[in-house]
């Protein structure tokens, strides 16, 4: 889970991501918490033999999906379900997505990493996007992200790391979104709303929109360059 990312978007620094994910050609990938399913589709364009499932519970959001593999041509091979992924049978994948979505594998990242490794092929790889804090965040700075944000919220990097080889993967790949990353992805996702706000500031829609765009852009300022973003490409170790 990713602090208090939305987790129907996109994320910051996914832009680069096929490629990494694609190079060892995979037949089967599995999208968790998978949104309208930019990354899959992305995956599967570079991956002309793979088919691919995404899982999620926001009907919108799968809709949206549903309608860009129309539109690129990848309906034939894009699945997207409005079920749960808590215990899913839809594994093992050659790919696994899992980006700003562990919480819909378990409430405890550990638990989360576990599933992974029960859902990732052998020779397949996981994906994963995953928030760390860059340093412990004060109370104050705590008060001020999302609803009851707390310390416990996300580990430091090394101690992500560490929790995924307990669960039994090594790590191929290392990423991390730089902080220009963050701050185009958080501000492309306000830039249309403040302009409309600007040019229709008596609008009676006006003033709602104002609270919860400044309460957003609070937030992320907030935990600007305290919470960081690791994208993991995780290999499972074999079986002994």
């Amino acid at each position: 889970m990713i602090g208090g990312c939305d987790p129907g978007r996109a994320r910051p620094g996914t832009n680069a991501e096929g490629p990494k994910t694609t190079c060892r050609r995979p037949t089967t990938v599995l999208d968790i918490g998978c949104g309208s399913g930019e990354l899959m589709l992305r995956v599967l364009a570079a991956a002309p033999e793979a088919t691919g499932t995404g899982l999620d519970l926001d009907a919108d959001d799968l809709a949206r999906g549903r309608k860009a593999a129309e539109d690129r041509g990848l309906a034939s091979r894009a699945r997207f379900l409005e079920e749960s992924a808590t215990g899913t049978t839809h594994g093992p994948a050659g790919l696994v997505l899992c980006v700003g979505s562990s919480q819909a594998l378990g409430d405890r990242l550990p638990d989360a990493l576990g599933e992974l490794r029960r859902l990732v092929g052998d020779q397949g790889r996981v994906l994963l996007g995953e928030g760390f804090w860059q340093r412990t965040p004060t109370p104050d700075e705590l008060s001020r992200m999302w609803p009851d944000a707390a310390a416990t919220d996300h580990p430091d990097l090394a101690t992500l790391i560490s929790m995924a080889i307990h669960a039994g993967f090594r790590p191929e790949w290392t990423e991390t979104a730089s902080l220009d990353e963050w701050e185009e992805f958080e501000s492309g996702y306000l830039a249309d709303t403040e302009v409309w706000l600007a040019g229709h500031p008596d609008d009676p829609l006006a003033a709602q929109t104002r609270e919860r765009v400044d309460r957003h852009r609070a937030r992320w300022l907030t935990y600007r360059g305290v919470l960081g973003l690791a994208y993991l490409t995780l290999v499972p170790v074999a079986a002994r």
